[in-house]
């Protein structure tokens, strides 16, 4: 446990990504394997499930610490975080030296895990008794695993790049073993440093092969337009459908397993022939595609009825084959993936689909079609080197996409509440309303878009201009404008402006505006395609 708070501590306060990549080395290759394996979870973004909820936390916190629950409670709110809240408050740990020298896993099984199965009073004697023996640092950590809130500040590609440093793999090698279901335990993490995987998971995917959004005029930047594959920038839920041992797997991009949730698409695959990986998007279609709010309401559920299927059909429109015949094909040139691809699927019907390539004589002739965009119900174009191999995460240069300029509203600040991390202690979570009437009605949140110089800058103006507290959310005077980005726009019966936005967050603050100059509810309805 000592040693995983040194890593988090360390990894908190360098501000390099080699030093990063330095540190988790030396603890990957000087740790017990168990350890590893959970230090692994935790880095990569995986959490256990939250045991105790914040109020019980409290509560605790002002018995151990002997102060006035009131005390606590503003503490809280003045700091942001409840585990920053707990190390800082209570005393310093007992001084006599511990023997406790237990590592990170027996101390999440003891320590964490095995709470579950414990009365209140128990368990409330075993976290305090836990408090009073770490110090600060542990303290913090061990209660971030208590709440479910840990969060590391490295990426997915600096744990690969540390891993592969490690145990001597290609980083391409150890994403695809972080992907799909894994226990944390010492199996798992030895397995990480074998030559080969004697017992690979038959449904693990691939790691995903992402593309970075194109930055002005792409006919000024990626040269002969015949070089490129051409398709349509869908806006669906990005997924991979394995079959192999002759079962299916449908694996969304955040590595969940969505096969139940859409069953036509886990019959469907009956027809690809056994050892295929394809990748593609899932899309809501009934003739033609429809609005992500309608595959929206297909998210998350564990049964879907024949009924349900049945009002909101969905497709797969397939654009890549990652394996064919048990054989991996990333590192062929997409054309021959892609040839390979209209082979396989030549005998399928749909739900499974192939994604058509678009057709273009030159970089005009392209941008006029990527102007019909909305229309056509997609995004805008995708542009994929015809020589490219399927590669791992997002690399500069093979795969962009060129998406049409967002929709736009100016909107009023109403609401404010803390963020997480190292924001925890500023106001950088937002709720914009729009004028409806005498009323203001909310239309959007939004977490993004503003720099730092700006965050600092306006969490100092919501202090200054608070009008009442709900607990964390502060209102404010209703006059600060900013202009929103956002990617579509549905009606929704949930929302009481009656619309829902896609992917929502601030452009720029409107200092030049006054509220009277914000867009009304009629204006953003008006947006509705």
């Amino acid at each position: 446990m000592k040693a995983f708070a040194a890593l988090f501590q360390r990894l908190d306060q360098e501000r390099g990504t080699n030093a990063k990549v330095a540190a988790m080395v030396d603890y990957f290759t000087a740790t017990d394997p168990a350890d590893g394996a959970w230090a692994i979870h935790f880095l990569s973004g995986r959490r256990i499930k939250r045991l105790i909820g914040p109020v019980q936390l409290r509560e605790w916190l002002a018995e151990a610490s002997g102060l006035p629950a009131w005390l606590v409670e503003e503490t809280h709110q003045h700091v942001g975080d409840l585990a920053e809240t707990i190390a800082l408050i209570l005393p310093p740990a007992r001084a006599e030296p511990t023997t406790d020298a237990r590592g990170l896993a027996r101390w999440v099984e003891d320590e964490v895990l095995a709470l579950r199965d414990l009365e209140p009073d128990v368990r409330r004697e075993r976290v305090t008794a836990a408090w009073r023996q770490l110090d600060e640092p542990g303290r913090f950590l061990y209660s971030k695993l208590l709440t479910g809130a840990l969060r590391v500040g490295v990426s997915q590609t600096l744990v690969e790049r540390a891993l592969a440093t490690a145990t001597g793999h290609p980083r391409p090698v150890i994403a695809h073993r972080l992907m799909g279901r894994w226990t944390p335990d010492a199996d798992f993490f030895r397995g990480l440093f074998a030559a080969r995987s004697d017992n690979e998971d038959a449904s693990r995917p691939y790691p995903f092969f992402l593309a970075n959004p194109v930055d002005g005029d792409p006919a000024d930047q990626l040269g002969a337009l015949h070089a490129w594959q051409l398709e349509w920038k869908w806006d669906g839920i990005r997924a991979q459908l394995v079959r192999r041992a002759d079962q299916t797997y449908l694996w969304s991009r955040g590595e969940a397993l969505i096969t139940d949730t859409f069953p036509e698409l886990a019959e469907a695959a009956r027809q690809l022939p056994p050892d295929t990986v394809v990748d593609g998007e899932i899309l809501a279609w009934d003739q033609a595609v429809l609005p992500f709010a309608q595959l929206q309401r297909r998210l998350g559920r564990k049964r879907v009825s024949r009924r349900f299927m049945a009002e909101v059909p969905v497709r797969l429109l397939i654009y890549d084959v990652l394996e064919a015949d048990g054989c991996d094909l990333r590192s062929r040139a997409l054309g021959e993936r892609r040839e390979r691809l209209e082979q396989l699927l030549q005998p399928c019907s749909p739900p499974l689909t192939l994604s058509p390539r678009i057709e273009a004589g030159d970089w005009t002739e392209l941008a006029a079609l990527r102007d019909e965009s909305r229309a056509r119900g997609v995004e805008g174009i995708m542009l994929k080197r015809a020589d490219s191999p399927y590669a791992t995460g997002r690399p500069r240069g093979p795969w962009w996409k060129w998406k049409v300029s967002p929709l736009t509203l100016d909107a009023i600040l109403l609401y404010a509440q803390p963020g997480h991390g190292r924001r925890a202690n500023l106001y950088t979570d937002y709720t914009f309303v729009v004028p409806d009437g005498e009323q203001l009605v909310p239309v959007a949140k939004a977490y993004s878009g503003l720099d730092d110089r700006e965050i600092r800058r306006l969490d100092r103006w919501i202090r200054r201009n608070t009008r009442e507290r709900f607990g964390p959310v502060r209102s404010v005077e209703p006059v600060q404008v900013f202009e929103l980005a956002f990617e579509g726009i549905a009606p929704s019966s949930r929302h009481k402006s009656g619309v829902a936005l896609r992917f929502p967050r601030i452009a720029r603050w409107r200092e030049d505006l006054g509220p009277d100059d914000a867009d009304t509810l009629a204006q953003v309805r008006a947006l509705l395609p």
